[in-house]
């Protein structure tokens, strides 16, 4: 099933069958973080590390780590 037959959030983040909003893959590389979040996301960190190493490096979750920029 493709992503866009599931409903959208207010938030623009995609949702599960259940309503619930999608996780981000701990194996998103930076960069592709970089190109929907901006650059400045995990300033530091190179463009080709996942977002898991990130996680790890910061002990916070994607939602943190976006709400301290």
């Amino acid at each position: 099933m493709s992503n866009d037959q599931y409903p959208k959030g207010l938030d623009g983040r995609q949702r599960d069958e259940d309503g619930r909003i999608r996780e981000k893959r701990g194996d998103t590389l930076v960069k592709t973080l970089r190109e929907e979040y901006g650059p400045g996301f995990a300033k530091g960190v190179r463009s080709d590390a996942t977002l898991e190493t990130v996680r790890e490096r910061t002990g916070k979750s994607l939602s943190e780590i976006l709400k301290g920029r």
